[in-house]
């Protein structure tokens, strides 16, 4: 039987992170991924017939892959800033990449003063602040809570750690901000991927991570899209040594602590470690042992390739408007009732979702002439919808979704989006739609969840936390590299670089 300092069950972003990690300080790694090519979530691919566009499926913006992995991998990543931070359409509410008179008159229009956009301003400095205070420690070892207030107090206003760990989102948006809009424009961030009212605590543990990324906490355009990111950490993984599998499905997982066994296509491999980049419930499974419940994921992605950006009825540049995230039924009202809707059993009533064009800030992603001749892409990513309403008629729901969010979409253009959807080489419109349960079936995401699970809070709520990587399991040689580990979520890399330093401080204890 062959044996392995390493092996990695699964084949996404955050294994291939801890894979480089691992074959760089030198043990011998192998990575099994039951699809045909690595990536997970993180891909690009050529979805339409005939047409040279490589889109990013799924993922499709990156904010917490630190610089300290991309440098100490070695990684030729390039990442983008777009040219707008945002743009809603119900209230023509343009927030520019660094906010400057244009936003500033855009908030004066809706709201009748300067007011809101003072504490606008206000509340977003809060916010570096706070990004530039917990970054650094994501790639660390986990410090109590505690510890994580001081450094926040430290640097922060007085009432930011009460206001983003301690009160539900919501009631600090209730108080900072007077606009429904302006509420929800602030609110989406913690509920992408994250099916929970906003006074709930888990959006703002969504909320958080989606500020902090980097120190800074902005989206950046990945160029080539997200399958160059993943093509790169393989690259490196492999030029270090490890061995990638792909087309193998794991079937058996046992670990007793200090060896351990992966069962793969009626081969099984020994090792010293085994690391799961799949869900832990889908690691339950391999085990054998009880599987662990998981919150619903509860998102819709629609992908489109357009020959044109139509134009707004309200007259702002698309190239503004899409470069960013364009915000369709998300003001702070809007969000909540569609949470109630939504966990009651009910389609929402309006339909959160928020539209970006990849190909304004990278149009390396259109071959051939398909940029010369004004094609974009077009990312639609709808909130509120979780699988439980898929179960019945996954298709059919799938279809009638689609249909709503072009409606409301157009109801902000001065032609329909349809009139701009490309064609591929067998006639039919460019456009394709992922569901919760369509997750599930192609890349094993448990309910559809892009987080493996429930968010947690990126330090130790327990003593015995204190000190340790966040990826732990109650067997001293298995860990959890992917989206499941504390502080992971996102395409950061983060669970995969925290895996591999947890397990080499078993070869090299810290004094």
């Amino acid at each position: 039987m062959d044996s392995y300092d390493v092996v990695v069950v699964g084949g996404g972003h955050n294994a291939l992170v801890a894979a480089a990690y691992l074959a760089r300080a030198g043990r011998s790694v192998l990575v099994v991924e039951k699809l045909d090519h690595v990536g997970g979530a993180a891909v690009g691919e050529q979805v339409f017939p005939g047409v040279p566009a490589r889109l990013s499926r799924y993922s499709y913006l990156v904010s917490l892959l630190p610089d300290r992995i991309v440098a100490d991998l070695g990684l030729k990543v390039a990442l983008r800033s777009r040219a707008a931070s945002s743009y809603t359409p119900a209230g023509d509410l343009l927030v520019e990449r660094v906010p400057g008179e244009a936003t500033a008159a855009s908030f004066r229009a809706l709201t009748g003063s300067d007011a809101e956009f003072e504490r606008w301003r206000r509340w977003h400095a809060d916010l570096g602040v706070l990004a530039g205070a917990l970054a650094p420690t994501l790639l660390e070892p986990l410090e109590s809570r505690e510890h994580a207030r001081i450094r926040v107090d430290a640097v922060a206003r007085m009432r930011l750690w009460e206001q983003v760990f301690e009160r539900p989102l919501g009631a600090t948006l209730e108080e900072l901000f007077t606009d429904d809009v302006v509420r929800g424009v602030v609110a989406t961030d913690g509920l992408v991927g994250t099916h929970a009212s906003l006074h709930d605590l888990k959006a703002n543990r969504c909320f958080l991570y989606h500020v902090i990324g980097n120190g800074t906490g902005e989206w950046r355009v990945p160029v080539g899209g997200m399958g160059a990111v993943t093509d790169e950490l393989a690259r490196v993984a492999r030029e270090a040594g490890a061995e990638i599998v792909t087309g193998a499905e794991v079937s058996r997982v046992d670990v007793d602590g200090s060896t351990g066994e992966v069962e793969f296509d009626g081969r099984t491999v020994g090792a010293r470690f085994v690391l799961s980049g799949v869900a832990p419930r889908v690691l339950d499974a391999l085990r054998g042992v009880e599987r662990r419940p998981v919150a619903e994921g509860c998102q819709v992605k629609v992908n489109m390739l357009l020959e044109r950006l139509p134009r707004l009825r309200g007259g702002v540049d698309p190239a503004l408007a899409f470069a960013g995230t364009l915000h369709l039924d998300e003001s702070y009202g809007q969000l909540e009732t569609a949470y109630r809707e939504s966990a009651d059993g009910r389609v929402p009533s309006a339909l959160p979702a928020e539209v970006y064009c990849h190909t304004l800030t990278d149009p390396s992603i259109l071959g051939g002439d398909l940029a010369g001749r004004g094609w974009h892409s077009l990312t639609l990513f709808g909130l509120h919808t979780p699988a439980a309403l898929f179960e019945e008629d996954n298709e059919g729901l799938r279809e009638r979704l689609v249909g709503r969010y072009l409606a409301a979409l157009d109801e902000h253009l001065e032609e329909p989006i349809e009139e701009c959807l490309a064609k591929d080489a067998d006639g039919r419109p460019c456009l394709e739609a992922r569901t919760p349960l369509d997750l599930e079936a192609e890349l094993g995401l448990p309910r559809g969840n892009i987080f493996h699970g429930e968010l947690q809070w990126p330090f130790a709520e327990h003593e015995d936390e204190v000190g340790r990587w966040g990826v732990e399991t109650e067997v001293a040689n298995l860990f959890v590299c992917g989206a499941g580990a504390r502080r992971g979520g996102c395409v950061s890399g983060v669970g995969g670089h925290n895996a591999a330093k947890a397990v080499l401080e078993r070869w090299f204890p810290r004094s």
